[in-house]
C-alpha cells in the first residue's frame, strides 16, 4: 500500500542551537530541511499539527507537502531522522529530507505481519527475525509499509528477504539471505512445562489420609 502525501506547515526558525529547546514551551517543535536543491533550512513546525500527522505516517516513508512561511510551492520531504526523548517518548526535533519527485530514493520501511500461521495453531511459535527493510522507489511509490502474509507457515518453514514480493515501482535492497521470520517447534522446556501442568496432582480426599498410626 503506498502511502498518499500529508501536508504540513513549518515556519522559518531564527531560535537555533540550544536555545531551540526554548520552543517546547510554545508548543512547537524545531526542524531542519535539506537535500536537493534546498540548502539547510532551520525551520519550527507546531507539536500537535506533527503529532497528528505522524498517527498515519511513518519515518523514512511518508511523503510530507511542507509549506514554509505560507509560500505558493510546497517542498516535497520525507522524515529522515525524528529524535525523541528517552524518557517521556516525545519528539524533540526533525529531519526533514527534501526529495526530487522524479528521482529514486534508498530509504527503509517497516515490515507489518498480518495472519495466524498454521503452525503457531498446532503449537509453534513465530519468531520475527527482521523488523524493517531497506527499499529503493520513487518518493510517490514509497510504501507505509510492506506487509508478509505468514497463515501458511508451518512449524520448520520460513521466510527470507528473497521471497518478498515488493510493491509495484519498489526495488528490495536488503539481502536476500536475511531471514525474516520462522515458525519453529517449542522447545523441550516448554513442552515439559506443558506437560506437568496437564498432569494433576493426586490429593486424597478428606478422611482418606493414613496417619503413621494407621501404617
Amino acid at each position: 500500500m503506498n502511502a498518499k502525501a500529508v501536508n504540513l506547515n513549518a515556519k522559518t526558525r531564527e531560535v537555533i542551537g540550544k536555545a531551540s529547546k526554548s520552543l517546547s514551551g510554545e508548543g512547537k517543535l524545531p526542524a531542519v530541511v535539506y537535500g536537493a536543491e534546498v540548502d539547510a533550512l532551520p525551520v519550527e513546525v507546531d507539536r500537535r499539527d506533527f503529532e497528528r500527522l505522524m498517527t498515519h505516517a511513518a519515518v523514512g516513508s511518508t511523503l510530507v507537502k511542507l509549506t514554509v512561511d505560507g509560500g505558493d510551492k510546497a517542498l516535497n520531504v520525507i522524515i529522515k531522522e525524528l529524535q525523541t526523548d528517552p524518557l517521556k517518548g516525545t519528539a524533540r526535533h526533525i529531519d526533514f529530507w527534501a526529495v526530487r519527485m522524479g528521482k529514486a530514493i534508498s530509504t527503509v520501511v517497516a515490515l507489518s505481519f498480518t495472519g495466524s500461521s498454521e503452525g503457531e495453531r498446532t503449537g509453534g511459535v513465530l519468531l520475527h527475525e527482521l523488523r524493517e527493510l531497506h527499499i529503493e522507489a520513487l518518493p510517490k511509490d514509497l510504501p507505509e509499509q510492506v506487509e508478509i502474509d505468514v497463515t501458511s507457515l508451518l512449524v520448520g518453514d520460513s521466510i527470507h528477504v528473497g521471497d518478498i514480493t515488493p510493491p509495484e515501482g519498489v526495488t528490495i535492497l536488503s539481502d536476500p539471505e536475511l531471514l525474516v521470520c520462522s515458525v519453529t517447534a517449542p522447545s523441550a522446556e516448554e513442552e515439559e512445562e506443558g506437560g506437568l501442568e496437564g498432569e494433576g496432582v493426586e490429593v486424597p480426599e478428606v478422611g482418606e489420609e493414613e496417619t503413621d498410626e494407621e501404617a
